[in-house]
Protein backbone atom coordinates (compact mmCIF):
# COMPACT_ATOMS: atom_id res chain seq x y z
CA UNK A 1 0.00 0.00 0.00
CA UNK A 2 1.16 3.17 -0.67
CA UNK A 3 2.82 5.32 2.52
CA UNK A 4 0.20 8.11 4.14
CA UNK A 5 -3.02 5.90 2.45
CA UNK A 6 -5.72 5.27 5.35
CA UNK A 7 -6.14 1.58 6.74
CA UNK A 8 -8.86 -0.23 4.40
CA UNK A 9 -7.14 1.60 1.54
CA UNK A 10 -8.75 -1.22 -1.42
CA UNK A 11 -10.60 -3.25 1.17
CA UNK A 12 -13.55 -2.70 -0.73
CA UNK A 13 -13.06 -2.89 -4.07
CA UNK A 14 -15.59 -6.07 -4.19
CA UNK A 15 -18.33 -3.31 -4.24
CA UNK A 16 -16.58 -0.66 -6.15
CA UNK A 17 -16.08 -2.89 -8.94
CA UNK A 18 -19.51 -3.88 -9.04
CA UNK A 19 -20.69 -0.38 -9.25
CA UNK A 20 -17.83 0.60 -11.62
CA UNK A 21 -18.34 -2.28 -14.36
CA UNK A 22 -22.26 -2.20 -14.36
CA UNK A 23 -24.03 -3.40 -11.39
CA UNK A 24 -27.74 -4.76 -12.43
CA UNK A 25 -29.17 -1.34 -12.43
CA UNK A 26 -31.81 -2.22 -10.05
CA UNK A 27 -29.18 -3.33 -7.67
CA UNK A 28 -27.36 -0.03 -7.81
CA UNK A 29 -28.57 1.99 -5.47
CA UNK A 30 -28.41 -0.87 -2.33
CA UNK A 31 -24.63 -1.06 -3.56
CA UNK A 32 -24.20 2.35 -3.35
CA UNK A 33 -25.29 2.62 0.32
CA UNK A 34 -22.69 -0.10 1.19
CA UNK A 35 -19.78 1.89 -0.12
CA UNK A 36 -21.51 5.07 1.59
CA UNK A 37 -21.95 3.23 5.36
CA UNK A 38 -19.04 1.16 4.84
CA UNK A 39 -15.84 3.93 3.40
CA UNK A 40 -17.46 7.35 2.53
CA UNK A 41 -13.95 8.56 1.43
CA UNK A 42 -12.42 5.29 0.04
CA UNK A 43 -9.34 4.89 -1.55
CA UNK A 44 -9.43 2.36 -4.32
CA UNK A 45 -6.97 -0.12 -4.78
CA UNK A 46 -7.26 -0.47 -8.84
CA UNK A 47 -5.71 2.50 -9.52
CA UNK A 48 -4.85 6.48 -8.02
CA UNK A 49 -8.43 7.77 -7.06
CA UNK A 50 -10.37 8.21 -4.80
CA UNK A 51 -14.33 7.80 -4.22
CA UNK A 52 -16.88 9.50 -2.17
CA UNK A 53 -20.07 9.44 -1.61
CA UNK A 54 -21.40 11.21 1.70
CA UNK A 55 -23.63 14.37 0.62
CA UNK A 56 -21.27 16.79 2.12
CA UNK A 57 -17.79 15.43 0.67
CA UNK A 58 -19.00 15.39 -2.54
CA UNK A 59 -21.10 18.85 -2.53
CA UNK A 60 -17.61 19.80 -1.16
CA UNK A 61 -15.40 18.47 -4.20
CA UNK A 62 -17.54 19.60 -6.69
CA UNK A 63 -17.05 23.18 -5.41
CA UNK A 64 -13.43 22.58 -4.56
CA UNK A 65 -11.34 24.96 -6.97
CA UNK A 66 -8.01 22.53 -6.29
CA UNK A 67 -9.89 19.55 -7.44
CA UNK A 68 -10.28 20.03 -11.48
CA UNK A 69 -11.12 18.79 -14.61
CA UNK A 70 -8.66 17.25 -17.47
CA UNK A 71 -8.51 14.60 -20.11
CA UNK A 72 -5.10 13.54 -17.97
CA UNK A 73 -7.20 12.96 -15.13
CA UNK A 74 -9.57 10.91 -17.45
CA UNK A 75 -6.99 8.69 -18.53
CA UNK A 76 -5.39 8.04 -15.04
CA UNK A 77 -9.02 6.47 -14.24
CA UNK A 78 -9.75 4.94 -17.07
CA UNK A 79 -6.77 3.16 -17.91
CA UNK A 80 -5.97 2.35 -14.04
CA UNK A 81 -4.99 -1.36 -13.11
CA UNK A 82 -8.17 -3.46 -13.09
CA UNK A 83 -10.51 -1.40 -15.73
CA UNK A 84 -10.47 -2.56 -18.88
CA UNK A 85 -7.73 -2.14 -21.28
CA UNK A 86 -8.14 0.38 -24.12
CA UNK A 87 -7.74 4.05 -24.84
CA UNK A 88 -9.08 7.40 -24.09
CA UNK A 89 -11.89 8.48 -26.28
CA UNK A 90 -11.27 11.74 -28.10
CA UNK A 91 -14.11 13.30 -26.45
CA UNK A 92 -12.68 13.68 -23.28
CA UNK A 93 -9.89 15.44 -25.32
CA UNK A 94 -12.23 18.24 -26.19
CA UNK A 95 -12.25 22.14 -25.51
CA UNK A 96 -15.59 20.97 -24.28
CA UNK A 97 -17.14 22.99 -20.94
CA UNK A 98 -17.27 19.91 -18.68
CA UNK A 99 -13.86 19.08 -19.26
CA UNK A 100 -12.22 22.98 -19.10
CA UNK A 101 -11.04 24.50 -15.62
CA UNK A 102 -10.51 28.75 -15.29
CA UNK A 103 -10.37 30.72 -16.97
CA UNK A 104 -10.97 29.30 -19.85
CA UNK A 105 -14.06 27.60 -18.36
CA UNK A 106 -14.87 30.77 -16.70
CA UNK A 107 -14.64 32.19 -20.54
CA UNK A 108 -16.59 29.86 -22.33
CA UNK A 109 -19.20 29.73 -19.91
CA UNK A 110 -20.11 33.15 -19.98
CA UNK A 111 -19.97 33.46 -23.49
CA UNK A 112 -22.51 30.47 -24.10
CA UNK A 113 -24.99 31.34 -20.46
CA UNK A 114 -26.65 34.24 -22.09
CA UNK A 115 -29.02 31.37 -24.62
CA UNK A 116 -29.85 29.65 -21.71
CA UNK A 117 -31.25 32.24 -19.31
CA UNK A 118 -34.45 31.62 -17.23
CA UNK A 119 -36.39 34.30 -19.18
CA UNK A 120 -34.81 32.56 -22.72
CA UNK A 121 -36.15 29.26 -20.77
CA UNK A 122 -39.24 30.22 -19.71
CA UNK A 123 -39.70 31.88 -23.39
CA UNK A 124 -39.64 27.99 -24.49
CA UNK A 125 -42.89 26.88 -22.38
CA UNK A 126 -45.32 27.52 -25.28
CA UNK A 127 -43.44 25.61 -28.10
CA UNK A 128 -42.44 22.87 -25.17
CA UNK A 129 -46.30 22.63 -24.90
CA UNK A 130 -47.19 22.57 -28.22
CA UNK A 131 -44.55 20.07 -29.08
CA UNK A 132 -46.11 17.76 -26.22
CA UNK A 133 -49.33 17.65 -27.41
CA UNK A 134 -48.48 16.55 -31.36
CA UNK A 135 -46.60 13.69 -29.12
CA UNK A 136 -49.10 12.80 -27.17
CA UNK A 137 -51.70 13.13 -30.05
CA UNK A 138 -49.61 10.33 -31.68
CA UNK A 139 -49.20 7.99 -28.80
CA UNK A 140 -53.05 8.41 -28.14
CA UNK A 141 -53.63 7.25 -31.67
CA UNK A 142 -51.80 3.90 -31.05
CA UNK A 143 -53.37 2.98 -27.14
CA UNK A 144 -49.86 2.73 -25.97
CA UNK A 145 -46.17 4.09 -26.30
CA UNK A 146 -42.73 2.98 -25.49
CA UNK A 147 -42.15 5.91 -23.89
CA UNK A 148 -38.04 6.43 -24.25
CA UNK A 149 -38.25 5.98 -28.08
CA UNK A 150 -42.11 8.00 -28.56
CA UNK A 151 -41.93 10.61 -26.10
CA UNK A 152 -38.70 11.05 -24.24
CA UNK A 153 -36.41 11.69 -27.17
CA UNK A 154 -38.53 13.62 -29.55
CA UNK A 155 -39.32 16.00 -27.16
CA UNK A 156 -36.30 17.31 -25.70
CA UNK A 157 -34.48 16.53 -29.34
CA UNK A 158 -36.80 18.68 -31.04
CA UNK A 159 -36.55 21.33 -28.32
CA UNK A 160 -32.84 21.62 -28.36
CA UNK A 161 -32.98 21.17 -32.37
CA UNK A 162 -34.78 24.19 -32.90
CA UNK A 163 -32.81 26.14 -30.34
CA UNK A 164 -29.39 25.43 -32.49
CA UNK A 165 -30.71 25.03 -35.32
CA UNK A 166 -30.50 21.31 -36.49
CA UNK A 167 -33.18 20.62 -39.39
CA UNK A 168 -35.77 18.00 -38.32
CA UNK A 169 -34.63 15.44 -40.84
CA UNK A 170 -31.20 15.75 -39.06
CA UNK A 171 -32.06 15.12 -35.48
CA UNK A 172 -32.72 11.04 -35.56
CA UNK A 173 -29.29 10.33 -36.27
CA UNK A 174 -27.61 11.95 -33.04
CA UNK A 175 -30.05 9.37 -30.72
CA UNK A 176 -27.39 6.54 -31.72
CA UNK A 177 -24.58 8.54 -32.52
CA UNK A 178 -24.56 10.71 -28.67
CA UNK A 179 -25.21 6.70 -27.37
CA UNK A 180 -22.08 5.47 -28.86
CA UNK A 181 -19.99 8.77 -27.34
CA UNK A 182 -21.58 8.33 -23.67
CA UNK A 183 -21.38 4.64 -23.60
CA UNK A 184 -17.13 5.31 -23.84
CA UNK A 185 -17.16 7.03 -21.03
CA UNK A 186 -18.53 4.38 -18.46
CA UNK A 187 -15.85 2.37 -16.88
CA UNK A 188 -16.11 -0.53 -18.05
CA UNK A 189 -16.20 -0.17 -22.06
CA UNK A 190 -13.90 -2.07 -23.88
CA UNK A 191 -11.77 -0.94 -26.87
CA UNK A 192 -14.67 -1.37 -29.22
CA UNK A 193 -16.59 1.14 -27.61
CA UNK A 194 -14.10 3.66 -27.54
CA UNK A 195 -13.96 3.18 -31.51
CA UNK A 196 -17.26 3.76 -32.23
CA UNK A 197 -17.58 6.41 -29.80
CA UNK A 198 -14.07 7.74 -31.55
CA UNK A 199 -16.45 7.43 -35.00
CA UNK A 200 -19.30 9.20 -33.54
CA UNK A 201 -17.38 12.12 -32.14
CA UNK A 202 -16.18 12.80 -35.89
CA UNK A 203 -19.37 12.94 -37.73
CA UNK A 204 -20.70 14.69 -35.16
CA UNK A 205 -18.12 17.17 -35.34
CA UNK A 206 -18.11 16.87 -39.39
CA UNK A 207 -21.85 17.69 -38.75
CA UNK A 208 -21.67 20.72 -36.51
CA UNK A 209 -18.58 22.14 -38.73
CA UNK A 210 -20.15 22.64 -41.75
CA UNK A 211 -23.52 23.57 -39.51
CA UNK A 212 -21.19 26.48 -38.08
CA UNK A 213 -20.00 27.10 -41.99
CA UNK A 214 -23.51 27.77 -43.16
CA UNK A 215 -24.50 30.02 -39.89
CA UNK A 216 -21.63 32.22 -40.76
CA UNK A 217 -22.48 32.31 -44.40
CA UNK A 218 -26.06 33.05 -43.71
CA UNK A 219 -27.00 33.41 -40.02
CA UNK A 220 -30.50 32.43 -38.98
CA UNK A 221 -32.62 32.97 -35.61
CA UNK A 222 -30.49 30.48 -33.69
CA UNK A 223 -28.03 29.67 -30.98
CA UNK A 224 -25.62 28.60 -33.41
CA UNK A 225 -26.18 32.38 -34.96
CA UNK A 226 -25.81 34.20 -31.87
CA UNK A 227 -22.76 32.20 -30.51
CA UNK A 228 -21.31 33.52 -33.56
CA UNK A 229 -22.57 36.75 -32.81
CA UNK A 230 -21.35 37.16 -29.12
CA UNK A 231 -18.50 38.81 -28.23
CA UNK A 232 -17.97 40.03 -24.23
CA UNK A 233 -14.75 42.77 -24.97
CA UNK A 234 -12.06 41.14 -26.96
CA UNK A 235 -13.67 37.37 -26.21
CA UNK A 236 -15.03 35.24 -28.70
CA UNK A 237 -15.45 31.62 -29.24
CA UNK A 238 -12.88 30.59 -31.55
CA UNK A 239 -14.30 27.93 -34.64
CA UNK A 240 -13.12 24.81 -32.36
CA UNK A 241 -14.54 26.18 -29.07
CA UNK A 242 -18.17 26.93 -30.78
CA UNK A 243 -18.24 23.32 -32.85
CA UNK A 244 -17.24 21.47 -29.66
CA UNK A 245 -19.96 23.60 -27.75
CA UNK A 246 -23.16 23.33 -30.29
CA UNK A 247 -21.82 19.88 -30.27
CA UNK A 248 -22.02 19.28 -26.46
CA UNK A 249 -25.47 21.43 -25.72
CA UNK A 250 -27.36 19.78 -28.13
CA UNK A 251 -26.18 16.04 -27.00
CA UNK A 252 -26.76 16.69 -23.58
CA UNK A 253 -29.73 18.46 -24.42
CA UNK A 254 -31.94 15.70 -25.21
CA UNK A 255 -29.44 12.23 -23.45
CA UNK A 256 -30.09 13.26 -20.00
CA UNK A 257 -33.36 14.66 -20.19
CA UNK A 258 -34.79 11.87 -22.10
CA UNK A 259 -33.29 10.20 -19.19
CA UNK A 260 -35.18 12.03 -16.53
CA UNK A 261 -38.39 11.62 -18.56
CA UNK A 262 -38.24 7.69 -18.45
CA UNK A 263 -36.96 7.33 -15.18
CA UNK A 264 -39.51 10.10 -13.96
CA UNK A 265 -42.63 8.19 -15.52
CA UNK A 266 -41.27 4.83 -14.69
CA UNK A 267 -40.87 6.29 -10.77
CA UNK A 268 -44.53 7.51 -10.79
CA UNK A 269 -45.91 4.41 -11.90
CA UNK A 270 -43.96 2.23 -9.62
CA UNK A 271 -45.37 4.07 -7.00
CA UNK A 272 -49.00 4.44 -7.22
CA UNK A 273 -49.39 6.50 -3.93
CA UNK A 274 -47.56 9.16 -4.94
CA UNK A 275 -48.96 9.00 -8.29
CA UNK A 276 -52.04 9.12 -7.44
CA UNK A 277 -50.80 12.31 -4.49
CA UNK A 278 -49.85 14.07 -7.61
CA UNK A 279 -52.97 13.82 -9.93
CA UNK A 280 -54.27 14.89 -6.91
CA UNK A 281 -52.00 17.96 -5.97
CA UNK A 282 -50.55 19.04 -9.86
CA UNK A 283 -48.80 21.70 -7.70
CA UNK A 284 -46.38 19.78 -6.19
CA UNK A 285 -44.67 19.03 -9.76
CA UNK A 286 -41.76 20.98 -9.32
CA UNK A 287 -40.80 19.47 -6.40
CA UNK A 288 -41.84 15.48 -7.97
CA UNK A 289 -39.27 16.94 -10.62
CA UNK A 290 -36.67 17.61 -8.46
CA UNK A 291 -37.63 14.29 -6.23
CA UNK A 292 -36.76 12.64 -9.48
CA UNK A 293 -33.60 13.95 -10.10
CA UNK A 294 -32.81 12.63 -6.52
CA UNK A 295 -33.92 9.62 -6.30
CA UNK A 296 -32.79 7.99 -10.29
CA UNK A 297 -29.81 10.92 -11.29
CA UNK A 298 -29.63 10.64 -14.89
CA UNK A 299 -26.00 11.47 -14.39
CA UNK A 300 -24.40 9.77 -11.83
CA UNK A 301 -20.76 10.00 -11.62
CA UNK A 302 -18.33 13.67 -11.58
CA UNK A 303 -15.12 14.21 -9.94
CA UNK A 304 -12.02 15.82 -11.17
CA UNK A 305 -7.85 15.07 -9.96
CA UNK A 306 -6.43 17.32 -6.59
CA UNK A 307 -3.74 19.94 -7.95
CA UNK A 308 -2.59 19.79 -4.03
CA UNK A 309 -3.20 17.76 -0.72
CA UNK A 310 -7.47 18.23 0.06
CA UNK A 311 -8.83 17.60 3.35
CA UNK A 312 -12.48 16.20 2.72
CA UNK A 313 -14.47 14.35 5.28
CA UNK A 314 -11.49 14.53 7.72
CA UNK A 315 -9.34 12.62 5.28
CA UNK A 316 -6.47 14.10 3.44
CA UNK A 317 -6.16 13.31 -0.04
CA UNK A 318 -2.39 13.98 -1.93
CA UNK A 319 -1.91 15.76 -4.95
CA UNK A 320 -2.01 14.24 -7.91
CA UNK A 321 -5.11 11.67 -7.82
CA UNK A 322 -8.79 11.74 -9.38
CA UNK A 323 -11.64 12.12 -6.68
CA UNK A 324 -14.82 10.40 -7.87
CA UNK A 325 -17.74 12.01 -6.72
CA UNK A 326 -20.52 9.32 -6.69
CA UNK A 327 -23.73 11.63 -7.14
CA UNK A 328 -26.17 8.51 -6.71
CA UNK A 329 -24.98 7.77 -3.44
CA UNK A 330 -25.08 11.77 -2.07
CA UNK A 331 -28.28 12.36 -3.25
CA UNK A 332 -29.26 9.26 -0.92
CA UNK A 333 -27.30 10.17 2.13
CA UNK A 334 -29.78 10.03 5.06
CA UNK A 335 -27.20 12.74 6.60
CA UNK A 336 -28.74 14.78 4.44
CA UNK A 337 -32.23 13.22 3.60
CA UNK A 338 -33.01 11.93 6.36
CA UNK A 339 -34.05 8.22 7.93
CA UNK A 340 -37.01 8.07 4.80
CA UNK A 341 -33.29 8.92 2.23
CA UNK A 342 -34.54 5.62 0.38
CA UNK A 343 -38.41 6.55 0.37
CA UNK A 344 -39.75 8.22 -3.09
CA UNK A 345 -41.48 11.40 -2.30
CA UNK A 346 -42.98 13.77 -4.09
CA UNK A 347 -43.42 16.31 -2.42
CA UNK A 348 -40.01 15.92 -0.33
CA UNK A 349 -38.79 19.58 0.46
CA UNK A 350 -36.11 20.72 0.78
CA UNK A 351 -34.35 18.56 -1.64
CA UNK A 352 -30.71 19.99 -2.16
CA UNK A 353 -29.85 17.09 -4.30
CA UNK A 354 -26.88 17.01 -7.02
CA UNK A 355 -27.92 15.81 -9.68
CA UNK A 356 -26.94 18.85 -11.83
CA UNK A 357 -23.74 19.00 -9.95
CA UNK A 358 -22.45 22.11 -7.82
CA UNK A 359 -20.24 24.57 -8.27
CA UNK A 360 -18.65 26.24 -11.39
CA UNK A 361 -19.93 22.68 -13.43
CA UNK A 362 -23.15 23.44 -12.44
CA UNK A 363 -25.10 21.83 -15.62
CA UNK A 364 -26.14 25.20 -17.81
CA UNK A 365 -28.95 23.53 -19.26
CA UNK A 366 -30.55 22.50 -15.85
CA UNK A 367 -33.93 24.91 -16.00
CA UNK A 368 -34.52 23.81 -20.14
CA UNK A 369 -34.80 20.12 -18.43
CA UNK A 370 -36.64 21.08 -15.66
CA UNK A 371 -39.29 22.92 -17.91
CA UNK A 372 -39.13 19.67 -20.57
CA UNK A 373 -40.25 17.01 -17.59
CA UNK A 374 -42.61 19.44 -16.03
CA UNK A 375 -44.94 20.12 -19.31
CA UNK A 376 -44.58 16.47 -20.08
CA UNK A 377 -45.63 15.19 -16.82
CA UNK A 378 -48.27 18.00 -16.31
CA UNK A 379 -50.03 16.83 -19.66
CA UNK A 380 -49.64 13.10 -20.26
CA UNK A 381 -51.18 12.33 -16.13
CA UNK A 382 -53.60 15.08 -17.11
CA UNK A 383 -54.63 13.28 -20.05
CA UNK A 384 -54.56 9.67 -19.54
CA UNK A 385 -55.74 9.03 -16.18
CA UNK A 386 -55.54 5.30 -16.32
CA UNK A 387 -51.81 5.41 -17.49
CA UNK A 388 -50.29 2.40 -16.69
CA UNK A 389 -47.10 -0.07 -16.71
CA UNK A 390 -47.32 -2.21 -19.81
CA UNK A 391 -47.71 -6.16 -18.94
CA UNK A 392 -44.25 -7.68 -19.15
CA UNK A 393 -41.52 -8.43 -17.00
CA UNK A 394 -39.97 -4.77 -15.34
CA UNK A 395 -38.33 -2.76 -17.51
CA UNK A 396 -34.24 -3.15 -17.52
CA UNK A 397 -31.60 -0.51 -16.73
CA UNK A 398 -29.02 0.12 -18.99
CA UNK A 399 -25.31 -1.18 -18.22
CA UNK A 400 -22.98 1.64 -16.57
CA UNK A 401 -22.70 3.96 -13.79
CA UNK A 402 -22.15 7.80 -15.43
CA UNK A 403 -25.70 7.90 -17.11
CA UNK A 404 -28.72 6.41 -15.13
CA UNK A 405 -31.79 5.57 -17.39
CA UNK A 406 -33.88 2.14 -19.04
CA UNK A 407 -33.28 0.56 -22.31
CA UNK A 408 -37.20 0.99 -22.64
CA UNK A 409 -40.47 2.04 -21.11
CA UNK A 410 -43.54 0.70 -22.49
CA UNK A 411 -47.01 2.06 -21.17
CA UNK A 412 -50.47 1.64 -21.84
CA UNK A 413 -52.34 4.67 -22.50
CA UNK A 414 -55.73 3.75 -21.57
CA UNK A 415 -59.09 5.39 -22.66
Amino acid sequence: MTAGLPPGAGAHDDLLTSILHGVPGGDLPAVLRRLREAAPVYRSGLGPFWVLTRHADVQAALRDPRIIKGDDSVADLITAPGFAPRAVPSVTKSPALVFLNPPDHTRLRSLVSAGFTAARVEALRPRVEEITAELLDAAAAQGRAEVLGDLAFHLPVRVIGELVGVPPEDRAQFRALVRASAVALEPGADEAAVVAADRAAKRMAAYFGALVTERRRAPQDDLVSALLAVREGDQQLTRRELVVTVTLLFSAGFETTMNLIGNGLFLLLSHPDQLERLRRDPALLPTAIDEVLRYESPVQVDGGVTTEPVTIGGVTIPEGEWVLTLLGAANRDPAVFGPDAEVFDVGRHPNPHLAFSSGIHYCLGAGLARLEGSVLFARILERFPALRLAPGPPPAWRPGIVFRGLERLDVELGP
